[in-house]
Formats: structure tokens, sequence, C-alpha cells
């Protein structure tokens, strides 16, 4: 079965939904400018705030210096000694540079620019006051200032100018509550907007909310029913992988039953009746000999040919069943075709086999040694098409777990895509015949990550044991043998039933 993943069509969001998430970011946007003008305006009312008590600050600074200068000049007046006259002299300066701050203060109030010069006058005309009844004092003593004194009014220029100060700071105190309740007017009319704009946002978000609730509850409902469907899925294509493995091991079962009686009937039947008919040729020959030689010499190559399919017959027995396999026991059948192998291929092959093989598979499951038989054969079918290997070793042992079969080549490997490939029926049948006996197939790289392993592990029940081990406990040696190259390779046995490595025989000739 084979999936395609197409790629999934695009869809758009719906207007509605578009529409809500505009509207919900104007709201917020727009709320956000109501914020920062609010933000502007209650620092601009805190300036102003601010620049008012400066300006009460100022004025009644300017005040003061007024009348520490007449302080001062009194002083000097009754002393005679001018260091009370400090204040006096350096009131001027101090009051113009008082001035300029307040006309900076008041740039935005013409009314205070108006009243800041009716107040700059007063303060100098009564510094040219000071001036002058400081001059007439040196003129004319204190006799003079006296006489003066009672006949001017020195107090009014003071009560001028402190009244004008008041009058600047009652006037800047009323500009202030002005701006003030005009800002806290803005500022309620901004705070209900702002509230009704919340309002407003709010309702769209509880909208688009109930959209995206709706949706992600419509969506796991989807992902359920597709979560539910998928394991529905995956249970059936278990149930069917299992329904075909089961079918396949049962095909194998039936295959070999098959092959096992056709071989049958070939070596008795078919056997029977071309060694008869070889015997009849044979008496026949005898007696023409002398009287029809031309005859018997036809029926000489006739007997060639006769035993020619007799071998032809052997080898499609064997090909089916191998008789070794029948009546001498696993270990001779695997060292045989082992030793036909290399006598093909030229290609050494070192086997072997624990001595205590041959007892287990007899007490064991009938199909156990067919089923090692037949992997070791496909797995030396596959080193001889695509291995490119130097060397093989073939080795079957017996372990605490059960028996252990590896086929090891120093060829180029499997690459994995081929592992997985749906016709690697070769592969796919030796896991099979080993699941079909509760074992596993294992595949990975050889010794020193070259060629290919193929390891094969088959438990064994304690009734499986042969009976001549009996309650005994077998002791298992470590396994010593060229084959131990990788770290996992090591399985613990008895002495080794087979160590001689199969050499490349020289070729002849079979038939004298």
């Amino acid at each position: 079965m084979y999936f395609t993943a197409k790629a999934a069509p695009h869809h758009r969001l719906p207007l509605y939904k578009t529409v809500l998430c505009v509207t919900c970011a104007l709201i917020l946007i727009v709320n956000g400018l109501f914020l920062f003008h609010n933000l502007r305006a209650l620092k601009s009312a805190n300036a102003q705030v601010l620049q008012s008590s400066r300006v009460a600050e100022r004025l009644q600074y300017l005040d003061v210096l007024v009348q520490d200068a007449e302080s001062s000049m009194r002083g000097y007046f009754i002393s005679g000694n001018e260091v009370y006259l400090g204040p006096t002299r350096s009131v001027l300066d101090k009051t113009e540079a008082e001035v300029r701050q307040l006309q900076a203060l008041l740039a935005d109030n013409p009314a205070q620019l108006k009243n800041l010069s009716q107040l700059n006058t007063l303060v100098r005309r009564k510094l040219t006051m000071l001036n002058q009844a400081i001059e007439v004092y040196h003129h004319g003593g204190l006799d003079e200032i006296v006489n003066i004194s009672r006949y001017g009014d020195e107090k009014g220029g003071l009560d001028e100018i402190r009244l004008q100060t008041v009058i600047m700071i009652q006037e800047q105190n009323e500009t202030l509550e002005a701006r003030s309740a005009r800002f806290y007017e803005e500022y309620h009319n901004a705070l209900v907007l702002g509230v009704l704009i919340n309002a407003v946002a709010i309702v769209v978000l509880v909208m688009f909310y109930r959209l995206v609730s709706r949706s992600y509850f419509r969506q796991a409902a989807v992902e359920y029913a597709l979560q539910q469907s998928n394991e529905n899925l995956e249970a059936m294509v278990a149930q069917r992988t299992e329904q075909l493995s089961v079918l396949s091991r049962h095909l194998i079962s039936v295959s070999e039953d098959e092959k096992s009686r056709l071989s049958r009937e070939l070596h008795d039947e078919m056997g029977a009746s071309l060694t008869s008919i070889g015997m009849d040729i044979g008496a026949v020959m005898l007696q023409l000999q002398k009287t029809h030689p031309d005859l018997a010499a036809q029926l000489k190559r006739a007997r060639g040919t006769l035993v020619e399919t007799v071998e032809l017959k052997r080898r499609i027995i064997e090909n089916l069943r191998p008789s070794l396999l029948d009546n001498l026991g696993l270990c001779a059948a695997i060292d045989s075709y082992t030793d036909d192998f290399s006598r093909m291929t030229k290609l050494p092959c070192d086997t072997e086999i624990g001595p205590e093989i041959d007892g287990i598979v007899r007490g064991g499951d009938a199909s156990l040694s067919i089923a090692l038989f037949r992997i070791v054969q496909e797995s030396l079918t596959n080193i001889r098409k695509y291995a490119q290997a130097s060397r093989v070793s073939v080795t079957l042992q017996r372990t605490e777990e059960g028996i252990v079969l590896r086929i090891i080549d120093d060829g180029i490997g499997i690459a994995a895509p081929t592992l997985a490939k749906p016709m690697s029926h070769g592969i796919l049948g030796m896991r099979e015949r080993a699941l079909l006996l509760g074992g596993t197939l294992t595949i990975r790289r050889g010794r020193g990550d070259k060629g290919t392993c193929i390891e094969v592990r088959i438990p064994l029940r304690s009734q499986a044991e042969p009976a001549a081990q009996g309650n005994e406990t077998v002791k298992l040696a470590a396994f010593s043998s060229p084959l131990r190259q990788r770290a996992d390779d090591r399985i613990p046995s008895l002495p080794p039933y087979s160590t001689r490595p199969h050499s490349v025989p020289v070729p002849h000739d079979p038939v004298q």
C-alpha cells in the first residue's frame, strides 16, 4: 500500500474574522492615541502648575529684593557704615535678572506681561528714589533725610509694588485654575471616551474569543476524528500485516511439505523406474555385443543418457529436499552445501558448527532444520550473486538463549534502501522463516564495518533440548575462532563441530 502526500489547498481567513481582527486592532490603536494625548495634556498641566509656582516665587523674591534694599539703606542712614549699602547697590542687577526670568515664564500670557511691565516700572521708580535718598544723605546728612521722609511717602511705593505683586500672583492662580478646569474637563471626556472604547474592545474581543474557541473545538474534534481514523487504520494495517505474515509462513510450510513429498516420489518411483530401465538396457547390451555390435553401441549411448538423467534426478531431489538433511542431519547438509558452494564459486567458505546442534535439531521442531538450511542456502546464493566477496564464514552455535546462525562475508555490503525494497523476496523469506520458529533475523555490517552479517536467533524450549543431555547442566565454554571480530559476535559454546576451512578444490571430471 502506497500513500501520496499532496500539498494542502491554500485557505483564506473568513471575511468576518478579518473584519473583527482589524476592528479590534483599530480600537486598540485609537485607545493608545487617546492615552498618549492624555499623557501629553497631563504633562502640560503639570508644567503649567510648575510655571505658576515659579512665577509666584520670582514675584515674591522681587518684592523681597526691594524691601531688602530699602532696609539696607536705612541701616546705612543710622550707622553711617557703607557696608550696609551692599544689597542696595546690587539690587538693580538682581531685579533686572528676575524681570527677565519672569518675562520668559509669562511669554504665553500677554496680560501678565503687561502687569509685569507695570511692576518693573514701580520697582525702577522705587530704586531711583532709594538712590536719590542716598545722594541727599551724602550732601545734607541724616537731618535732611528725616525732613524728606517727614513730608514724603516712602511706604507708598512699597505698597504699590506689593499690591502689584499680589495682583499678578492672583491672576496667575486664576489662569492656573482655568487651565486646570479645562484640563480636567478634557480628561473627563477622554476618560469617558476611553471607557467606551474599552467597552467596545472588550465586546469585540469576546466575539473574537468565541470565534477562536469555536474554531479550536472544531479543530480538536477533527483532530480527534483523524486520530481515531489513524488508529483504526494502523490497527487494520497491523492486522493485515499479521495475516500476510501468517499466510507467508503457511505458504513456506506448504512449499516445504510439497517439496518433500515431490522429492520422495521422485526418489522412490522415478528412481525405481530408472534403475529398472538401466538393468534391462544392461542385460540387452550384453546379449547384443557379440551378435549385433552396432546395436550394443547404441544401447551403450542410451545407457549413458540414462545415467545423466539419473544425475539430473538426483540434483532435482537435492534442490527440493537435501537427502543429507534427512539422513545425516543439519550439520552434514550445511557442510556439504558449503563444499559445493566453494567448488562452484571458487570462494573460500569457513564452516563452524557446534557438536550439539544435530541433537537439538532432532529433538526439536521438524521445520527447524529445513528453515536453518534454507536461510544458509539463500544467504550464500545472495553472496554469490551480489556480494563480490573474497571470503565467507558460516557459524551455527548453541547459546543460553537458543541457536545462533551467522553468515558473514567481506563483500560490498547491502545498502539500506535495498533492505527496505518491497521486492527483496529473499530477505523477506529468510525473515519469515525465522519468525515461523519464533526467532529474529538481523542484518548489519560485517567485520571491520565491511561486508554483511546475517544473524538468526532461534529460541529453544526446555523440552526441545536433546534427551541425551538429561538433567545435567551444559557448561558452555567461550567460543574462540577467527570469526569473532565484533564485540557482539562473542557466542559462548562448546568446541566447534567442524573447524576446517573449505578451500577451493581442484576442478576434476566427476564422470569416469
